[in-house]
């Protein structure tokens, strides 16, 4: 299938300073709300003035990539962080996890997830809309735990299928609102393609790796089953971590990727690709001749620029494995999966978008 859009990106922005100093200093609701409503119109209109044909708000209104979630549901306590060894290019770091939380109690969803998001930009996106949304499979590992959780759920399975319905609904309420762009999120399966977390997953989840990650596509797949409408665009987006510049796995797609690819119902995979952390372009010859793959070639991470030509030739490698036309260019992630943001600047965020587009009308003839 030919790539719709040569341009993308994967969907969150640098918050503002002033949106910044405001979530910190508690400011009132209504206050709040004017401020994200005057900076999302700002990165609406970056977006188009750099020329991409499909646009989000930036996650302006998100915590995190996946607190839309936490924020429409009952049974979490996020009382408790979870540990979690960060990488940067100068080593390995422990801290907290981004997105502290146990689940406690029977999921209860409260309210739609992006009841909040999708009528601002509906009203003002001079183009195709995306919208973000967590994978299910992302809070069983992190927010389970043996001991708590175990009295509600019986294990992480019964935890995931408590979810799974909750995804689902909210991608079908944004088909039937006319999303075109729907990108779930899936850092997880990168627990299968790096031995120490799959030593994680055996060890201390106790879980078959092999069986977990058979368990992981089939609930994506539930999550989207039904979504399929024409004109609408069902990807997916891996990753190996994001935060403050920061990765926590490392490893090719090649454990996972004739799976993957050959059995998750999605139109698009957006692939990390801008460091060899990611490996070789090879797996990539098991994705079906008629999916997209967006190749996360520029860095979100790091403040220096790629170069134009550097990013042609890697296009050009990738399509001995997938025909040129079914491919597309993006920075690898997210330029905030959390509220702090990467480490850089937003001209450099900018620019780098820039570079995006400017790339894709090179190798594409458009974006």
């Amino acid at each position: 299938m030919a790539a719709k859009y040569r341009a993308d990106h994967i969907g969150s922005l640098l918050r503002p300073a002033e949106l910044l100093q405001a979530r910190s200093t508690n400011t009132p609701g209504e206050q709040l709300r004017a401020l994200e409503d005057k900076h999302i119109l700002q990165v609406i209109g970056r977006q188009k003035e750099l020329g991409f044909k499909v646009f989000t708000d930036g996650e302006l209104r998100r915590g995190n990539f996946m607190s839309d979630f936490n924020e429409a549901v009952q049974g979490i306590d996020s009382g408790v962080a979870v540990a979690r060894t960060w990488q940067t290019g100068a080593g390995a770091a422990p801290r907290p996890s981004m997105v502290p939380g146990t689940v406690v109690g029977k999921i209860q969803q409260t309210r739609r997830l992006t009841q909040h998001e999708l009528p601002f930009l509906k009203q003002h996106s001079p183009g195709d809309i995306k919208i973000t949304l967590p994978t299910a499979n992302q809070f069983p590992a992190i927010y389970y735990k043996k001991g708590i959780s175990d009295k509600v759920y019986s294990d992480y399975s019964a935890f995931l299928w408590d979810i799974v319905p909750i995804i689902k609904a909210e991608i079908q309420a944004l088909v039937s609102e006319g999303v075109r762009y729907i990108q779930i999120d899936a850092p997880r399966y990168s627990y299968y393609i790096d031995p120490k977390w799959r030593g994680y997953v055996k060890n201390e989840m106790g879980l078959d790796p092999d069986q977990a990650l058979d368990e992981a596509i089939r609930a994506d797949n539930a999550s989207l089953e039904g979504a399929n409408r024409q004109g609408v665009i069902l990807a997916i987006h891996l990753c190996r971590g994001n935060n403050r510049s920061q990765w926590y796995a490392e490893g090719g797609y090649d454990a996972i990727a004739e799976r993957l690819f050959g059995q998750l119902n999605v139109d698009s995979f957006l692939l990390e690709y801008e460091s060899e952390r990611a490996g070789s372009f090879e797996p990539l010859r098991f994705v079906p001749r008629d999916k997209t793959v967006v190749l996360g070639l520029v860095s979100s991470k790091l403040p220096e620029m790629e170069l134009q030509n550097h990013l042609a030739k890697r296009i050009d490698e990738a399509s001995k494995y997938v025909p040129l036309e079914n491919l597309a260019l993006s920075p690898q992630c997210g330029f905030a999966s959390t509220m702090e943001g990467n480490l850089l600047t937003e001209q450099q965020q900018w620019q780098k978008l820039g570079l995006v587009v400017d790339t894709a009308r090179k190798v594409w003839g458009s974006v």
